[in-house]
């Protein structure tokens, strides 16, 4: 584990450029973004200087399964939260590439309309085959948007389904978007993202079965949730309904706080099972053989020899300095 630096290097690299950060200038949102995505050593130096400057932005979470419009409707709420004055940072968490493991950029392409509007700042993020929807270092770029001024931050999950609900953790609104057709009454007692929804959106509403796809959302969501959810109808494409979503979220916003410490405990979590990742992709394989054969000769039961690897992966753990 890499020895934080001392509190004099940090006030002497300080200056250079994370005040313009914190003054909301793009070049610096771009460079930290990239900092704590990639977790280079200014990372550390970015979220040091964010703390104390976070809770302001409402982060709004989108989600659902593939198909439903998802990236259209998030660009379309995004230009009425500009037609309303508000500036705007989008994470778009997009599924890696398999050779680069870098974003696809689907998402960044499907948003280009609003690349030359210096109120709107889009960074797509790859997955990296992390799982629930979201980016493993989503949360911390999340927060350098809320530290650099902007209003709202969007958050776009991948698209994978029932996963997805790691969003809940992270958002402080959190929209589930579905398409006609795909709400019958079989996907939405599976889906269970539809649980973490403040708002349900049936997407791309000039399609036949739209207003059954909302009723049967309606009547699913309070049975399983015993409050009434709000259940709309949008045409992204078309701008239909886009005002009246966005007129939801922002009454659930200023209902519930902004929650960073929600997204700090994510943050959490991330890294410390990202560092026993690591520790056991470095664990020789001939030490997880014994393992295994004392597993399949009967001398160990397969909870007793999984806790065995934890105890080495821990114990293998540099310590801090």
């Amino acid at each position: 584990m890499q020895k934080p630096a001392d509190s004099a290097a940090d006030s002497a690299i300080l200056p250079d450029w994370l005040p313009a950060l914190l003054a909301g200038e793009r070049a610096a949102l771009a460079r930290a973004i990239t900092a704590v995505e990639n977790e280079t050593d200014e990372a550390r130096l970015v979220l040091q200087a964010i703390r104390g400057r976070l809770g302001n932005a409402l982060v709004v979470g989108f989600t659902g399964a593939p198909g439903a419009g998802k990236s259209t409707l998030v660009s379309a709420y995004v230009g009425e939260l500009r037609r309303r004055q508000q500036n705007v940072g989008v994470v778009a968490v997009d599924p890696s590439s398999p050779l680069t493991g870098g974003a696809i950029l689907g998402d960044r392409i499907r948003m280009t309309q609003h690349a030359a509007d210096p109120g709107v700042f889009i960074r797509s993020l790859a997955s990296r085959g992390h799982l629930g929807g979201l980016s493993r270092t989503a949360a911390r770029v999340i927060d350098v948007f809320d530290a650099s001024g902007r209003d709202v931050v969007v958050v776009e999950t991948v698209g994978t389904g029932q996963s997805e609900v790691e969003i809940a953790e992270i958002a402080d609104v959190r929209v589930v978007v579905n398409a006609p057709g795909l709400g019958d009454d079989v996907q939405a007692i599976k889906a269970g993202i539809l649980e973490i929804a403040d708002v349900l959106v049936v997407n791309k509403s000039d399609l036949p079965f739209a207003e059954r796809s909302a009723r049967q959302l309606a009547a699913m969501s309070a049975q399983r949730s015993g409050t009434a959810v709000p259940v709309l109808q949008t045409s992204a494409l078309q701008g239909s309904g886009v005002p009246e979503l966005a007129d939801a979220i922002a009454a659930i916003g200023r209902r519930k706080r902004p929650d960073p410490r929600a997204r700090t405990r994510r943050l959490l979590q991330n890294l410390v099972l990202d560092r026993l990742r690591r520790a056991l992709a470095d664990l020789p394989a001939s030490e997880l053989d014994v393992l295994a054969d004392g597993v399949l000769a009967g001398r160990l039961d397969i909870e007793t020899a999984s806790w065995q690897i934890i105890d080495k992966l821990v114990s293998s753990l540099p310590k801090q300095k």
